[in-house]
């Protein structure tokens, strides 16, 4: 859901029906209840994160559904909140939980894993080519004291990373902060999962949209999408399917949908965004 921007668009739409807003974050709640006042007679709301929609389904006595959005990462309200820790932009406590009733947060990554874990969620997350180097500063820069906010992070980060690489590019510290946010809040595998349960809840005709925001997940959206439409995992040299496996979905978009130069203008955020739909078939 969000700061519930998208849900507005749809529940001016709905003529029956009902909207069910998902998020984890509280602070989105508060910021959407807000947004969608006028129609909160068409919408019900839910505390938890859209990789439990099977269970979220279940407990509102929702068998199929006509459709979902998935809006993946960090949502503008999250990175317009300073104190989250979210953007490398802002000092602030190391944190980057979207459910803050969470324990786990930055920090414990930051100060707690090793440099070969650190290596792997910077390299493998944030595709970072500097990441051992990076991960080699921050166990050096902690043995004399906690790193404790997004700002001695950033200076952590732009030691590691070399001056001539530092000219080109994104700011230095925005992979390294993209890799530690899907750590955090497990947001790849969560994904995954929710494709595979949403699939199976969509009535034939029914859409499921997700809008990822950089590579990692636009790749698992799209060979999981993929996997919906042509299920078989038969070797090629079979005449005929034996898996027994069932097309479970139909891909729509083919490529992926992205921001035009007059959205862009008007919201700079969406330059990265990237939609792909997935149709729902008779199973």
């Amino acid at each position: 859901m969000g700061g519930g921007g998208h849900s507005l668009e749809i529940v001016k739409k709905l003529t029956t029906g009902r909207l069910i807003c998902i998020d984890q974050d509280q602070n989105a709640h508060k910021a959407a209840r807000e947004k969608l006042k006028e129609y909160l007679d068409k919408i019900t709301f839910v505390h938890d994160n859209f990789g439990n929609i099977e269970n979220i389904l279940n407990q509102l006595e929702i068998e199929k559904i006509d459709g979902m959005l998935l809006d993946i990462g960090v949502s503008s309200h999250q990175l317009d909140e300073a104190e989250r820790g979210f953007s490398y932009q802002h000092d602030a406590p190391l944190d980057m939980r979207m459910d803050m009733t969470k324990p786990f947060s930055a920090y414990e990554i930051v100060n707690e894993y090793n440099e070969d874990e650190l290596n792997r969620i910077i390299f493998s997350y944030g595709e970072e080519r500097w990441a051992r180097r990076i991960a080699q500063f921050i166990v050096k820069e902690r043995q004399d004291k906690p790193i404790e906010t997004t700002g001695e992070l950033v200076d952590v980060i732009k030691k590691a990373v070399p001056k001539g690489a530092r000219k080109d590019g994104p700011h230095p510290a925005k992979r390294t902060f993209q890799a530690i946010r899907i750590e955090v809040n497990g947001e790849l595998e969560v994904l995954q999962r929710a494709i595979d349960d949403v699939s199976h809840r969509l009535n034939p005709g029914g859409r499921l949209c997700i809008i990822t925001f950089h590579s990692l997940e636009d790749r698992i959206v799209k060979e999981a999408f993929r996997k919906q439409e042509n299920p078989c995992i038969c070797p090629p040299q079979f005449p005929v399917c034996v898996c027994g496996r069932k097309q479970t979905g139909r891909v729509i978009t083919r490529k992926p949908i992205i921001a035009s130069e007059e959205e862009l203008a008007a919201n700079p955020r969406a330059r990265s965004a990237k939609l792909r739909v997935l149709e729902g078939v008779e199973k």
